[in-house]
Parts: C-alpha cells; sequence; structure tokens
C-alpha cells in the first residue's frame, strides 16, 4: 500500500529528500529532467545517506566512497559497493509523492539492522 512520503514542493531537483517515518529509511530524489524516484537510502557499502549524494543521469553518488546507484534499477555499478539497493515505486497524485514500498529484502551495510 503506497504512503505519502513528501510534496513535490518538499524536493529540489538534483537533490535527494531523506524519509525517516520508515524502516528502513528511503530516499526521495527529483531528477533535473523532472523525474522522481525512491530507493533506499542506506549505501549498501557503509552506513551512509544517499539522500545526501549527488545525482546526475538518474544515478545518485555515495557521498562517502563514491559508489554509483542507479534511481530507475537500484544497481550499482562502482565500488567499493558491491550490492544494489531496492527501488520503491513512485506515484504521484496532485503535489503528493507516493511511494509503494518495495517486498524484497532491504540490502544494508555490515553492522546496520533494522529499528
Amino acid at each position: 500500500m503506497a504512503f505519502k512520503a513528501c510534496s513535490l514542493n518538499d524536493l529540489t531537483p538534483g537533490e535527494g529528500l531523506r524519509i525517516d517515518s520508515v524502516s528502513p529509511p528511503i530516499a526521495v530524489f527529483l531528477t533535473d529532467e523532472g523525474t522522481v524516484h525512491a530507493i533506499d537510502d542506506t549505501c549498501t557499502h557503509q552506513d551512509a545517506s544517499l539522500a545526501a549524494g549527488w545525482v546526475e543521469d538518474c544515478r545518485v553518488e555515495c557521498p562517502l566512497h563514491e559508489s554509483t546507484f542507479s534511481l530507475i534499477s537500484g544497481e550499482v555499478d562502482q565500488p567499493p559497493a558491491k550490492r544494489g539497493v531496492r527501488v520503491h515505486e513512485v506515484e504521484l497524485d496532485g503535489d503528493d509523492v507516493l511511494v509503494e514500498l518495495s517486498e524484497k529484502a532491504p540490502q544494508l551495510p555490515p553492522g546496520v539492522t533494522l529499528s
């Protein structure tokens, strides 16, 4: 079931917004092209917020060690991360950003557990 993660007005093109109301947290991104995406917020290599990363070409770069993750597939294409992140379905209802969480198990970094 989808939930309201945020409003379009809460998003800045090219940046991410961390949503802590779910566990694990997710990151919602508005690309410079105007598309909205949601992925798990935690890098699979080390506990770092992907919402704080750099967005370019529908990819986000982890702010710690520069692994990059696709906002579309969640796949990682640059080490040191070896595993991708979950992608969540996004739907817009007016200005509301609705997110349907993936049913797949999250890929958390070593030492990080669900709260």
